[in-house]
């Protein structure tokens, strides 16, 4: 028997996020810089070695993949390398396949993806306005990304909605995105602004909106009933009693989630970052090109989550943002 990943805190690493691509057909504002400067393909993992990283981890107890970005589905050839994860979902050492999207692609990859065992992927949605939508994403077009949305449930998904909180921005449509989520049968969950990217710490203070605050408007409305469900990830859920929907709630600066932490993070660079809100990170590019033998690549994944930290250093607090990360959501992957 191969011995899990454990830290130096005994949590055990059985997910892995999987940033494919630093490239995305939108450029939302709390992701990345409107005139974004890409990493040289060259310096990319190509879809085969991320195949073998990512078998590697498998390996090693990792029992679920999220494919990220960027937008992981404009990566050139991208199905191929779903297809070639599937073998690990039929042998039954993964456990789960999936990813989170922009939605821009799904209407014509959704069928693809269920085919090679992708039961349900996240899609982030913030506003149901299109000016709005037009106006965070820069780039995107609301009408496509609910086609497909769309596409994905005809093709047997379940859609969860991931909606970024921005504080002046999407407040009035708090229950505007659960009425919609609750009438399409898609779970919601709010996420908190991070601080990360180049933006000024004033403009990540202005964007900010506290999901405790978010939960207590909420609440007017709604009877919520706590769950014990996980779905692997930082999440914390309700479900409305009323509706019978689920909500969840991602709060790394209000409630801080890393005691049960158990994922990592591979960039499409072959960076390993053990936390999202810090700047440690191990070179897994180097040991996986230099060895055609695996033995190398999986002892410099034990380094690394033996160098996991505890926790993360984001904070909000007294106005002002400590623990800022320079580094664009979307290069670690999103």
């Amino acid at each position: 028997m191969t011995p899990p990943l454990v830290d130096p805190f005994a949590r055990a690493v059985s997910y892995l996020r999987v940033s494919v691509t630093d490239r995305c057909d939108f450029r939302c504002t709390y992701c990345m810089s409107e005139h974004m400067t890409f990493l040289p393909k060259a310096d990319l993992l190509t879809l085969e070695e991320l195949d073998r990283l990512c078998s590697a981890f498998v390996r090693l107890g990792v029992q679920k993949l999220r494919i990220t970005g960027g937008e992981p589905l404009v990566r050139r050839g991208i199905m191929t390398f779903f297809r070639a994860m599937s073998r690990h979902l039929d042998s039954g050492a993964l456990k789960e396949l999936t990813l989170t999207t922009n939605g821009s692609q799904l209407g014509k990859f959704a069928g693809e993806l269920a085919a090679c065992g992708v039961r349900r992927v996240n899609v982030s949605l913030d506003t149901l306005d299109p000016a709005k939508f037009a106006e965070v994403t820069r780039w995107g077009r609301l009408p496509q990304v609910l086609d497909g949305i769309a596409a994905a449930r005809a093709a047997g998904l379940a859609v969860k909605i991931n909606a970024v909180a921005l504080k002046g921005f999407n407040e009035d449509e708090l229950f505007p995105l659960v009425d919609w989520c609750g009438r399409e049968g898609h779970d919601l969950t709010f996420i908190e602004v991070m601080p990360m990217g180049e933006m000024g710490n004033d403009y990540r203070i202005d964007q900010y909106w506290s999901l405790k605050d978010l939960r207590a408007r909420l609440a007017d409305r709604f009877a919520l009933i706590d769950l014990a469900d996980r779905t692997g990830g930082p999440a914390r859920y309700v479900r409305l009693a009323e509706t019978g929907q689920r909500v969840g709630f991602i709060t790394p600066l209000t409630h801080n989630f890393c005691e049960s932490c158990n994922r990592v993070r591979l960039t499409c660079t072959g960076e390993l970052f053990m936390c999202l809100g810090q700047e440690d990170r191990a070179d897994l590019r180097r040991p996986l090109r230099t060895s055609s033998d695996d033995t190398a690549l999986e002892s410099a994944i034990r380094d690394a989550i033996a160098k996991k930290p505890k926790g993360h250093d984001f904070d909000y607090s007294r106005q002002t943002v400590t623990g800022q990360m320079s580094r664009h959501m979307s290069h670690t992957g999103g």
